[in-house]
């Protein structure tokens, strides 16, 4: 199926900003007062505790930076000269919110921004270059800030990770690798030409750049929506009202940034510039490789190799079936290159098999310990159970089990069978659960015997396919089952908002076009 008639589904999940945003706006500076910056100033700080910062700072004091201590206040006429002074093809509005987000970047969060100014020193160079490559504009760079506070670790709340915040439908989309040892989502070089990709895509969708925006934080779908219900205007201070929440900050944030970024020494801000080299250079390589390796023989701090090359979950390079990059400061390249050979072959015994294939780790799990005084019954997993029913049927919580069972998240399986401890003098009163039927437990703890999360059956229509979901299913994976079957066919078909409401059981309906 052709990228852009799957692209608007998929990225309709894509929400990563992680700022608390205003109900309303005006474009004339006298709008409503905007002062709601909890959640802003908690994940900016937290987004910004780099790992390679958290412990190696260094601040460049340089002459032509003022005391640090000083916090200039501007008048609202001097942001909006300054803002038009930036040569940008996108449009930098200037209004309330963005007064806010300004003073937000410029006051309460100016150490942080340093930071961010300092990391810029190394990551904005490559973007800047990567987005020329693709014609798309070089400013859209400070999009990176807002995503991630320039961290190609981070991730989101709900999954999305890297400096560009990809979930992980979209990120294979755009051919970003993602297995147990490569994530290029939290590659600064591969992310970027994705990120681009993806930019050119929207533009091509809504040929704005202020839309891009938009919509690269909370997918297209949803900007064609507000586009619809706004009588087809196409200017996002027009269309405000009809984005979701998060979005409506999500460009003021962006031309805050791009604002601060241009002008920190007017706000007396210090860059702080991370021990992460500068000058670096990226080699390919055709054989398994350790960081530790190179680490150990070239005399490379290992926190440094990991910092440039942060893709590489394990520490491991696996390059045997498919040549991969490392990339080493420049100052070690000639070395790199000419122990090569003694590089690969070090410890190899360690890391790596005889043939260099990868060993397989010993995988060590915790032994939970039974709690003292309690009785251990057996519960077999029946379809439909979930932790929470489970611990409510036992008294226990949820996070016991998961503990007693060394499950991760709650994740469970039909069948399963989960170690539950009750009190050892009510053994006898809890011994029955496993044998009794969803209502009947339901009804030992006086709860509604129906399970409100069940799918009632639809009326069959011949004119149909009638599809059940399973789990694990997603739109994408159940349109290609059918001939010119897209996402969003079965959205609308279904009445659905998104993807993330499919429910295994479900029985949806199908409109092949074949």
């Amino acid at each position: 199926m052709n990228r852009k008639i799957f692209i608007t589904l998929i990225l309709l999940s894509h929400f990563t900003l992680i700022f608390a945003y205003t109900n309303d706006i005006k474009k004339d500076t006298t709008s409503t007062t905007y002062d709601k910056y909890s959640n802003f100033d908690t994940n900016l700080d937290s987004l910004i505790n780099l790992w390679y910062l958290q412990n190696s700072l260094k601040k460049d004091y340089s002459d032509s930076i003022t005391n640090s201590d000083i916090v200039p206040e501007f008048h609202d006429t001097v942001y909006i000269n300054r803002l038009q002074e930036i040569p940008s093809i996108i449009d930098l509005s200037y209004n309330k919110i963005v007064r806010n987000y300004i003073h937000v970047y410029t006051k309460k969060r100016r150490e942080s921004v340093g930071r961010m100014i300092g990391l810029s020193e190394y990551y904005f160079p490559k973007i800047e270059e990567i987005f020329e490559s693709y014609g798309i504009p070089t400013e859209l760079k400070y999009m990176a800030v807002i995503e991630s506070a320039l961290n190609p670790r981070a991730v989101s709340r709900v999954g999305a990770t890297g400096m560009w915040q990809f979930m992980y439908g979209t990120a294979r989309m755009y051919d970003l690798t993602i297995n147990s040892y490569v994530d290029d989502r939290r590659d600064p070089i591969k992310s970027a030409h994705a990120a681009a990709l993806f930019m050119k895509d929207l533009y091509g969708m809504f040929n704005d750049w202020t839309l891009v925006i938009a919509a690269y934080n909370c997918g297209p779908g949803n900007v064609n929506k507000a586009i619809r219900r706004s009588g087809g205007k196409k200017d996002f201070w027009e269309i405000f009202y009809h984005l979701p929440r998060e979005t409506r900050g999500y460009v003021p944030a962006y031309i805050a940034a791009s604002y601060t970024f241009n002008y920190y020494e007017e706000h007396n801000i210090n860059p702080i510039y991370p021990e992460i080299p500068i000058a670096t250079d990226t080699l390919m390589i055709s054989e398994n490789l350790h960081l530790k390796q190179v680490s150990e023989v070239l005399n490379i701090p290992l926190k440094a190799l990991r910092d440039l090359n942060p893709q590489y979950k394990q520490n491991i390079i696996p390059a045997k079936s498919t040549n991969l990059h490392i990339t080493i400061p420049v100052e070690y390249v000639g070395s790199f290159i000419d122990l090569q050979d003694s590089i690969v072959h070090y410890k190899d015994s360690i890391y790596f098999n005889a043939d260099n294939s990868i060993k397989n780790p010993k995988k060590s799990y915790y032994v939970p310990q039974a709690p003292t005084n309690r009785h251990k019954l057996i519960y077999t997993v029946k379809p439909g159970d979930n932790l929470g029913f489970i611990s409510s049927w036992y008294n226990v919580k949820a996070s016991d089990i998961r503990y007693w069972n060394n499950i991760r998240g709650n994740m469970i399986r039909v069948g399963q069978k989960l170690n539950i401890y009750v009190p050892k003098g009510k053994k006898n009163t809890y011994a029955s659960i496993n044998k009794l039927s969803f209502e009947e437990k339901q009804k030992r703890i006086g709860k509604n015997t129906t399970r409100t999360e069940e799918v009632k059956p639809q009326p069959i229509d011949n004119n149909f396919i009638y599809y059940k979901v399973r789990y694990g299913d997603t739109l994408w994976d159940i349109a290609k089952k059918y001939t010119g079957v897209s996402e969003n066919d079965i959205m609308e078909l279904n009445n659905m908002s998104s993807g993330r409401s499919l429910k295994a059981g479900q029985m949806i309906k199908i409109k092949p076009k074949g």
